[in-house]
């Protein structure tokens, strides 16, 4: 049987998502739980790969086990969320069709960046700290021009090992939170690198140092060399994974949705 485990982490003392050698990981400590709960070994797929340091209030894994006769999967998700360490949490788990997946069944991809405008030391791992000021109103007609679908070259790490860097982006903009400000962007597919290369280039934008037609033509460019460095990874969070119809069930959809909106 396919199962669909919601996630959110604090990736700060992880490698990323990936299970990598001879470093912690994500993915390898939900291996690791899963298969200790389980009793056989379980290897899970996720949405995506998140980088070391980035967080995620919203992860997708699936993964395929036979549940011990007797175990419902309300006193698995609880053994499960004693197992994990503190800084995972699973969220919701739920049976699927045997062809979903949490990668390729997937539609659209939600990303957050937290920039804070005063000194935080509670959220000095979740979020960037900007010690000047911003032009927000620059910042968000630069983020406009990423709205639709283009070659993000330009916003990729070197050797990222992508096939293509065609994303279809359908939203992106700043938006007022808690001590600063919040960057929300979705689209189809990220390539490597992309949001924070992204949110980078938009602080030069907000520091003066590009206005927004040079943003604009820095993405049409599609030359990495031309890009601003790469925001510190901290302040990113996958937020949300959307799936087509029928993937997910109705009432998961509608809790996915309330926490998206918290």
């Amino acid at each position: 049987m396919r199962y669909f485990l919601h996630l959110a982490y604090d990736g700060t003392r992880y490698h990323g998502w990936q299970v990598q050698p001879n470093t912690l990981t994500v993915q390898a400590e939900v291996d690791r739980c899963l298969s200790q709960v389980l009793r056989q070994h379980i290897h899970c797929l996720g949405s995506g790969r998140t980088d070391t340091g980035v967080h995620a209030s919203h992860q997708v894994a699936h993964f395929d086990a036979e549940l011990p006769e007797g175990l419902t999967l309300e006193v698995l998700l609880y053994r499960l969320r004693r197992a994990l360490p503190t800084d995972i949490g699973a969220l919701r788990l739920h049976p699927v069709a045997a062809n979903a997946h949490a990668r390729f069944s997937a539609e659209e991809r939600n990303y957050e960046y937290f920039v804070v405008t005063q000194p935080n030391p509670f959220r000095r791992d979740q979020a960037l700290y900007v010690d000047r000021p911003l032009d927000v109103a620059a910042m968000n007609e630069a983020a406009g021009y990423l709205v639709g679908q283009f070659d993000f070259t330009t916003f990729s790490k070197v050797k990222g090992g992508e096939n293509h860097y065609v994303c279809y982006c359908t939203a992106a903009g700043w938006h007022a939170a808690p001590g600063g400000w919040v960057f929300r962007i979705r689209a189809n597919r990220f390539v490597r690198g992309m949001v924070r290369l992204v949110v980078g280039t938009l602080l030069d934008v907000g520091r003066g140092k590009l206005t927004p037609r040079q943003f604009q033509q820095l993405l049409w460019a599609q030359r990495r060399v031309d890009a601003g460095g790469a925001a510190p990874a901290q302040g990113l969070f996958l937020s949300q994974v959307e799936y087509e119809d029928g993937v997910v069930p109705v009432e998961q959809l509608a809790i996915n949705h309330l926490a998206a909106h918290y």
